[in-house]
């Protein structure tokens, strides 16, 4: 009988088993489902420049499209919902909830018409335009034939974006008045009067000898009438209704929340930036705790220096004083390279796993480097044989400080973005959106966190370089207060500048860049503070609960391991990983 039991007991739990195999897999095969599905309907729906099979070479841009978008998203939405989030495994609960929450933004933004704002201070449609170039490979005839498709369509797609900017005017929802002032800058580098001169004639230069001579000539006769007949007339007209139309009829006030739906457009935003439930209120406390926390630390540094003289004065000395910067654009470069390799040294010690694809150090390009922000990380391809750039701006050299240089190289290259996106990028048996999909809060969360980590790496070498880290941290945990004074306290952007530039040593020209950024881009600038602080915090929390049985390379694997995840998700990841190794090693 005993025997009989046994058997029946097996059976019972060997059932159980299967059905809750079975369940899982139910339920992940419908999961993945939705993501296939998806994926082919955005090959379709938002073809990739650079892609020589595409019939398209942009999106439709129309209310109408948006809309229809839209529908299918809502659709998507609902067959997530029939899904049993519990019944699947760890790695798609978190694929369950990022998807959620990365398609409900996209809901959310068609709501609020966002797409009526196609542009901002420093970015937008036709910055994107000067981006495609770079993500194409120019090396047969197909790759040729493509980008010519796309120069070609170029007037239209700039006729289609100020269809919508016009609606966005009659609904009195645009880009603020106050950061539209010299936006012809963005666009005169590209009306030419010699096609030879025009940034896009450049790949016509170097078209490679395995190309017949006969459709060498092709291509060329074919790109100078596509630059003189699409881009160049694409970027005029574009120039003349701005400076005409939509400057004129720009609202004046610089906050959001000023303008139909503008609070609840704001709080939305607030929400997918910070990934993290906190209202603007909270933001705006938090951040002004961090600017009191680093203005101590800040003094603490002119106290060591030596420096007899206030706050502002030893600013005011970083900013003027010819020995903090760079004689030269190549004298920068070299600089933040001398940095990149510095880093480069020590990753070991502080990473199990380091990305395949390399990185180089180049200007931000000078079409865009005037109005363009310090530096920034431009994505590599391993597919495309394209190697990631550190972009430092060698625009306006008496702006571009060298003891903030090491700050900056740990953000932008390594360890920060360059390493965080090529691993995402390396990441296996994850659906697609995963690896391509880029959340601020953890990317440039992430990115300040390294600005940090170099301290404990020996990056810094003088005070002033460590004061440059500072007054980094500084800017972010002032962007907390100066977003949410923008866009929910009604704040003058006279005000912001002054908070901005009484308490960092960023020059008055950076100053003024980011601010103007902030007005045209509600929100994100949140991220990157909000970021660091919860990576910062999970850390403390491994480093006690774990106690001597911490080590920095794994936590930086456990932070790294899954790409780009809201910070409620990461969070939960941490604290399973740290219940785990308490279980493990009991």
């Amino acid at each position: 009988m005993k025997i009989q039991h046994y058997i029946l007991l097996i059976l019972i739990l060997t059932s159980c088993q299967d059905n809750s195999t079975s369940s899982e897999n139910n339920a992940h095969q419908a999961l993945h489902a939705i993501f296939d599905a998806e994926k082919k309907y955005n090959e379709t729906e938002f073809p990739y420049w650079s892609n020589v099979k595409a019939e398209q070479t942009h999106p439709e841009i129309s209310v109408a499209a948006y809309q229809r978008r839209k529908a299918k998203y809502q659709d998507f939405w609902q067959q997530t919902e029939a899904i049993n989030r519990e019944a699947l495994s760890t790695q798609d609960r978190i694929n369950y909830d990022m998807y959620r929450f990365v398609l409900k933004d996209k809901i959310d933004q068609i709501d609020l018409e966002s797409y009526l704002t196609p542009i901002s201070a420093d970015g937008g449609f036709h910055i994107n335009f000067v981006y495609m170039r770079s993500g194409f490979q120019f090396q047969n005839e197909a790759q040729y034939e493509r980008y010519l498709k796309v120069l070609e369509s170029f007037k239209m797609y700039v006729n289609d974006h100020i269809a919508l900017l016009k609606i966005g005017i009659q609904k009195g929802k645009t880009l603020p008045k106050a950061v539209l002032q010299d936006y012809e800058s963005y666009l005169t580098p590209h009306i030419v009067d010699t096609v030879e001169n025009s940034y896009f004639y450049e790949p016509f230069t170097r078209i490679p000898e395995t190309i017949t001579a006969d459709k060498k000539a092709d291509f060329i006769k074919r790109g100078k009438a596509a630059i003189e007949k699409s881009v160049v007339p694409g970027y005029q007209t574009f120039h003349d209704f701005i400076v005409e139309e939509y400057r004129p009829n720009a609202a004046d006030a610089i906050g959001i929340s000023a303008q139909p739906d503008g609070k609840k457009f704001y709080q939305q935003r607030v929400q997918f930036y910070a990934t993290l439930p906190m209202t603007a209120d909270e933001i705006f406390e938090k951040g002004k705790q961090e600017v009191a926390r680093i203005r101590a630390d800040m003094e603490g540094i002119i106290e060591d220096v030596g420096y007899e003289g206030s706050f502002a004065d030893f600013i005011q000395f970083l900013r003027t004083d010819k020995q903090f910067y760079p004689k030269t654009a190549r004298g920068l470069l070299m600089e933040a390279s001398y940095f990149s390799k510095r880093i480069d040294g020590k990753l070991p010690e502080y990473f199990n796993k380091l990305p395949r694809l390399p990185y180089g150090v180049d200007p931000v390009p000078a079409a865009i480097a005037p109005k363009y922000t310090t530096g920034r990380y431009s994505e590599g391809s391993e597919t495309d044989h394209r190697a990631g750039k550190y972009w430092v701006n060698t625009y306006k050299l008496e702006s571009r400080p060298l003891y903030a240089l090491p700050a900056l190289t740990l953000h932008e290259a390594v360890p920060g973005h360059h390493l965080q996106i090529s691993l995402a990028a390396e990441m296996e048996d994850m659906p697609d959106f995963r690896r391509d999909t880029y959340l601020s809060a953890f990317g440039e969360g992430w990115a300040l966190y390294c600005e940090y980590l170099g301290d404990e790496m020996g990056i810094y070498e003088t005070p002033y370089q460590h004061f440059g880290r500072m007054t980094y941290e500084m800017w972010r945990a002032c962007r907390l207060v100066i977003d949410v004074g923008i866009h929910a306290k009604g704040w003058t952007r006279d005000e912001a500048v002054a908070y901005m530039a009484s308490n960092s040593a960023l020059s008055l020209h950076n100053v003024n860049t980011e601010i103007d950024r902030y007005i045209g881009w509600p929100g994100q600038a949140l991220s990157y503070k909000i970021g660091e602080l919860k990576i910062r915090e999970l850390r403390k929390r491994a480093e006690k609960k774990l106690g001597a049985k911490f080590n920095i390379r794994d936590f930086h694997e456990v932070i790294l391991q899954n790409g780009s995840v809201p910070l409620f998700i990461l969070e939960e990841v941490v604290d399973e990983w740290i219940a785990l190794k308490l279980k493990v090693e009991k």
